[in-house]
């Protein structure tokens, strides 16, 4: 395995765009002010740590391109990970555009990958934090031409982010990956539109796993009203999400859920808990048995 010293913005896209299979990639302290493509298999990007060691960028939806298209959401990403089998660890990746309700979705990290894996990071933005690829099948087929091919792929892609930090205030954990977010904390930021949500699954129903939330806690700054953010709701039909012995702070709805406006998704989509669950859940989210609690976190060992 090759080991690479990265100590500018410059130095860590020269990096990657070049890198072979399996490069340990090792960042000094600092702001790496750049868009990092991560498109070779067994990448490693290691930083310092997460308070001092930051991928930043600011591209937002409603920008435009020099054709005068707009960005789009799956554009705006500060890094993006199209390879299977990448690892980041100890690190920040921010989208730092702000005001998403007039800019847009602000991406700070895109996978669209099997095997990637998260330890001690933090990935920081507001609308659409973080997007764990494949994509819905709808999209992939709207999105031919539009976006490159390799973040078109579909199929069955794991991802695990273990004791990570996870900002943002509307479906800021977004896509159709089988993930898991072990220890995590899941911040909400405020928004001055209101209400909230930290998880935006779109999981077609042959999907088995989804999003599985273990043991995490869900923290929200000072300004964010109680009961004003919902844990999930379906981006599509089948959208599914598990919460295993997870702490909710006070800004978090008893309803729980949401079924995404009036898309009747509350008859088609799959969330469950385990543990502790408030009083006043929406009822057609379910406990899941014990059994169905160690098969999830099975699918991850």
């Amino acid at each position: 395995m090759d080991t690479v010293q990265v100590t500018t913005a410059e130095e860590l896209s020269a990096v990657l765009k070049n890198a072979a299979p399996d490069t340990r990639i090792m960042l000094a302290a600092g702001e790496y002010r750049c868009k990092a493509e991560i498109t070779a298999r067994g990448v490693s990007l290691i930083g310092n740590s997460p308070e001092d060691t930051k991928i930043v960028w600011g591209d937002y939806a409603k920008k435009l391109d020099e054709s005068g298209t707009e960005y789009n959401t799956l554009r705006t990403y500060t890094a993006w990970v199209l390879a299977p089998n990448v690892t980041f660890k100890n690190l920040t990746v921010e989208n730092d555009a702000r005001s998403p309700e007039t800019k847009g979705q602000e991406v700070a990290l895109t996978i669209c990958a099997d095997k990637f894996r998260a330890e001690n990071c933090r990935f920081i933005s507001t609308q659409d934090t973080l997007f764990c690829g494949p994509l819905p099948t709808d999209l992939i087929v709207r999105y031919y031409g539009f976006l490159k091919d390799s973040l078109r792929a579909g199929g069955n892609m794991f991802q695990v982010f273990e004791n990570c930090f996870i900002a943002g205030n509307v479906d800021f954990i977004f896509g159709c990956g089988s993930v898991l977010f072990d220890k995590c904390e899941i911040r909400s930021v405020y928004d001055v539109r209101g209400h909230g949500y930290a998880a935006a699954p779109a999981h077609g129903y042959e999907k088995k796993v989804g999003f599985v939330f273990n043991e995490c806690r869900f923290t929200c700054e000072e300004s964010v009203e109680d009961g004003s953010v919902y844990l999930a709701r379906p981006w599509r039909d089948h959208g599914k999400c598990s919460f295993i012995d997870c702490e909710y702070g006070r800004h978090i709805s008893v309803k729980g859920f949401d079924s995404w406006n009036d898309s009747g998704r509350d008859k088609t989509a799959r969330f469950s808990e385990y543990g502790d669950i408030p009083e006043g859940r929406v009822p057609w989210s379910r406990r899941l048995t014990e059994e169905e609690k160690e098969s999830l976190l099975k699918m991850f060992r």
